[in-house]
């Protein structure tokens, strides 16, 4: 039993409010919670989120780890053949 006069009001019922529509009903100690970004029109949960490639940073990301078919940074740097290493010798 909670003690009494030491809690806020408990709405079971509080309104999720975004551009004046109520998106969803929750539990809070507010009766209406007025929000500008939900998962109903956040880029990422709406699937239109773009990645922004400044500068090639992706692109230099994928070749530095050899992830990206562009090549690999380690194919400059390959081991010699045994050939190769006898023309060395």
């Amino acid at each position: 039993m909670p003690k009494p006069d030491i809690h806020p009001t408990w709405y079971p019922d509080a309104k999720v409010i975004c551009n004046g529509e109520v998106v969803m009903t929750t539990g809070s100690t507010q009766p209406e919670i007025h929000v500008d970004v939900w998962s109903g029109n956040h880029p990422f949960f709406t699937g239109t989120q773009k990645i922004l490639d400044t500068e090639g940073r992706v692109d230099r990301f994928m070749r530095k780890y050899g992830m990206g078919s562009t090549g690999s940074v380690n194919d400059d740097k390959k081991a010699p053949t045994k050939e190769e290493a006898k023309a060395e010798s």
